[in-house]
């Protein structure tokens, strides 16, 4: 089993993706591009290494304007030994990849241009994969697509222009059930007669479930289970909670440790591979992971510590000083206990003498290296948020800067930056 996360890292510096638009387009800047984007890319898989983070989504923005006529760069001839040492990252560390093009790849579209724009897309997301001599295990997620007022014929128009792709795209294209249209009984029908897999996504099912099946969300996915053959891979689901009482399909800012468990303990095969989808990205992945973890050692929840300790005491003190206490016993402790006061701490509202005691806590770290000039600079930031004259955000930007500056790496990868 693995417990992955979809597109941006959190915590790292270095990772964030860039972009170009059509206005400012020409050759250069788009290899400078995609050169930033293939490192970031590479950064993010080492630090999942690092971390035992075995399911990664890709992001479509790897190559910007991937499909649009004004890019006719071979990118895949110019970076073709990145991307092989970047498949080999993959290949050798036993990651899976996999992506999911947008909301605009409409395959089953009235509209003949909307479907060749789509089939051009999903030709993109395979040659990407392909570049990194991905098996067919590394897949590309789609959703059916609009009902156009007739959901029976766009059904039937999703398996005609199915029909229509590639071989290599139908290997790696996989289906998901989606919150309004098609329920996971519509999924399974098209799987049936096109024999592709089927992902379950238990956010989408609950807001769009089917009305005449009886299944629980659990049997369900082992329904799902029987559409994955072994070229497939492993099965592999969608999880969320959502971000407003399962009101609409907006996702949580983290997933809530008591929630997950609970559903991670009544799969009836946990061989199975999860996807997260998740605001706090890489955050929750690596919680996840801890959580379901066998024989898991103190060391693994102090190196957490380490990254939530700031965040933590800018929340509350007696929160920050409740973990220190459970991490003290070296043989009594337990991931869900550590989770449940960290997600304590993440929803408490801003406390402003909280802030100010860490942000002074932090200065610390600069107090013999920085300069006068520096020092004056930080006084004055904090002093205008003492007063309400400025937010808290000048400052934490100025302090992330000072460690940049300094390379200081333990401030670098405080997550006190970046929730």
């Amino acid at each position: 089993m693995a417990i992955g996360y979809a597109c941006i890292q959190l915590g790292k510096v270095n990772t964030k993706l860039s972009t170009i638009y059509v206005k400012n387009f020409d050759q250069e800047k788009f290899e400078k591009i995609v050169e930033n984007n293939l490192n970031a890319l590479e950064s993010i898989l080492k630090y999942n290494i690092k971390n035992n983070i075995k399911l990664f989504r890709i992001s479509s923005d790897i190559i910007p304007l991937s499909t649009h006529p004004i890019n006719n760069v071979c990118w895949q001839e110019i970076f073709k030994d990145k991307l092989f040492e970047i498949g080999e990252l993959i290949k050798n560390n036993d990651i899976r990849v996999t992506m999911h093009p947008g909301q605009y790849t409409v395959l089953n579209s009235p509209n003949e241009e909307v479907v060749k724009k789509a089939i051009e897309d999903l030709s993109f997301h395979n040659e990407f994969l392909d570049s990194l001599n991905c098996d067919y295990s590394s897949k590309m997620v789609l959703h059916i697509g609009g009902v156009y007022s007739d959901k029976k014929s766009a059904i039937e128009r999703f398996i005609t222009n199915f029909e229509k792709l590639d071989n290599n795209i139908k290997n790696r294209l996989i289906i998901e059930n989606d919150d309004k249209s098609y329920n996971i009984d519509d999924v399974l029908y098209i799987s049936s007669k096109i024999n592709i897999p089927v992902v379950f996504d238990n956010l989408h099912h609950r807001l769009n479930p089917p009305k005449n099946n009886s299944l629980n969300q659990y049997e369900l996915i082992e329904k799902c289970n029987l559409t994955w053959k072994d070229i497939d891979g492993k099965q592999k689901i969608h999880y969320s909670q959502s971000a407003n009482n399962f009101k609409n399909g907006a996702h949580s800012q983290y997933i809530k440790a008591n929630d997950f468990l609970d559903f991670y303990n009544n799969l009836i095969n946990k061989d199975i591979d999860i996807m997260l989808e998740v605001k706090d990205k890489n955050l929750s992945a690596l919680k996840c992971n801890l959580l379901t973890k066998e024989n898991l050692k103190i060391q693994e929840l102090e190196k957490e510590w380490a990254r939530y300790k700031y965040y933590v005491l800018s929340a509350s003190a007696s929160i920050y000083q409740e973990i220190r206490t459970l991490l003290k016993d070296k043989k009594n402790y337990d991931a869900l206990s550590f989770y449940n006061l960290i997600e304590k701490a993440i929803d408490i509202e801003n406390h402003k003498p909280s802030q100010i005691n860490t942000l002074t806590h932090i200065w610390g770290y600069f107090k013999k290296i920085g300069t006068e000039g520096e020092k004056k600079k930080f006084f004055s930031l904090l002093n205008d948020y003492q007063d309400n004259k400025k937010s808290i955000t000048p400052i934490k930007n100025y302090i992330f800067k000072l460690s940049y500056k300094y390379d200081i790496d333990y401030l670098l990868e405080s997550l006190y930056f970046y929730l």
